[in-house]
């Protein structure tokens, strides 16, 4: 299985570097990342995407700022980090997981004597949500095997697999420790239209795995799990609420979809996801540019003129989900949310 990392600090440069996920799969490029500004850019342009990763990019974002600052006085080194924090938490307004890294970061710099303090500091606590993040998609994929049948078809979304954590993945750690377990495990990837995470990133990486992957347009995955197709869904998350679970537009349509074909509908998400001060309808869900669904390389494909909605995420109620696969174990209904941060917290 492919471990590699999807992004990481590198101690020679003192900078971070990532895989440029918009040129896949057509080409494999590592960027190397040296301001917050860089950072910031690649994250509005899903160069960095995916929840786990945004908050594993938060985190080196503010250890980047802490090491690239040169003030001396406390209160200026600490105006100037947490201004570049704020930078990058505008980026994507709908992941919790960004804010999360960025936040725990700038908490454990809060009471450091002087800046270079501070700079190690924010690098040891950013190094410690990375290796975090992958001792966590290994612990989600080993919980959520258990789930699957020894031979099964698998339908996911978007992509939750390496590429959207620091490496392993949420949805297809589930998968890959399936089959790492001896389950015989097919997937049918969801193309996930407009920026096809689905068709690029996902069936990606299952191919370097040799996990069999079968890509279908998004409106076909009814129709397959009509026809008895489909034994699981198995989806990541970008927030999850006491009401709702947050993710790439067009998972609610597929959760409807199982539900009504009485098929498993899964959600595979580290604690840190979890979000249990707002509600549904609190979660600002962002809103991308008109190119992404007008213009398809060099063609455009909607006319001058015509309106395009196109929102990132869509809201599905917890009462289609039939379970939480989480570092810690799986939640099943009633979802208490607050007792599961509750017990994040301790």
């Amino acid at each position: 299985m492919n471990t590699s990392p999807t992004l990481w600090w590198d101690a020679g440069t003192g900078s971070i570097r990532y895989i440029e996920q918009t040129l896949l799969p057509g080409k494999y490029r590592v960027v190397e990342c040296r301001t917050v500004r860089c950072l910031a850019r690649a994250i509005r342009r899903l160069e960095i995407r995916g929840a786990p990763a945004l908050g594993v990019a938060g985190a080196f974002g503010v250890a980047l700022a802490a090491c690239r600052c040169r003030k001396k006085d406390p209160g200026a080194f600490r105006a100037d980090v947490a201004r570049d924090a704020e930078l990058l938490r505008a980026t994507r307004p709908t992941a919790v997981n960004l804010g999360w890294g960025i936040d725990r970061v700038l908490g454990a710099m809060n009471h450091a004597p002087d800046s270079e303090t501070a700079r190690n500091l924010a690098l040891a606590e950013a190094q410690a949500i990375f290796l975090e993040d992958t001792d966590c998609c290994h612990a989600i994929g080993r919980h959520g095997a258990a789930l699957l049948p020894a031979a099964c078809t698998v339908l996911t979304h978007c992509n939750a697999g390496a590429l959207a954590c620091s490496s392993w993945g949420t949805a297809l750690g589930v998968i890959r420790s399936a089959v790492e377990g001896g389950k015989d495990v097919r997937v049918i990837a969801c193309e996930t239209r407009p920026l096809l995470q689905g068709a690029r990133l996902t069936a990606w990486e299952l191919a370097r795995d040799d996990i069999p992957v079968t890509v279908i347009t998004d409106s076909m995955a009814a129709h397959f799990m009509r026809t008895s197709r489909i034994d699981a869904v198995i989806v990541g998350a970008d927030r999850i609420t006491s009401d709702a679970v947050f993710n790439k537009i067009g998972t609610y349509m597929h959760a409807v979809c199982a539900r009504h074909h009485g098929i498993p509908f899964y959600v595979a998400a580290p604690l840190s996801t979890f979000d249990a001060v707002r509600k549904a309808g609190d979660v600002v869900i962002e809103e991308r540019g008109r190119e992404e669904i007008a213009v398809i390389g060099n063609r455009t494909f909607v006319p001058d003129g015509v309106a395009v909605k196109n929102p990132a995420f869509d809201a599905t109620p917890m009462n289609l989900v039939t379970s939480v696969i989480t570092e810690t174990g799986i939640i099943h209904p009633p979802f208490d949310i607050h007792s599961v941060v509750r017990g994040r917290t301790k």
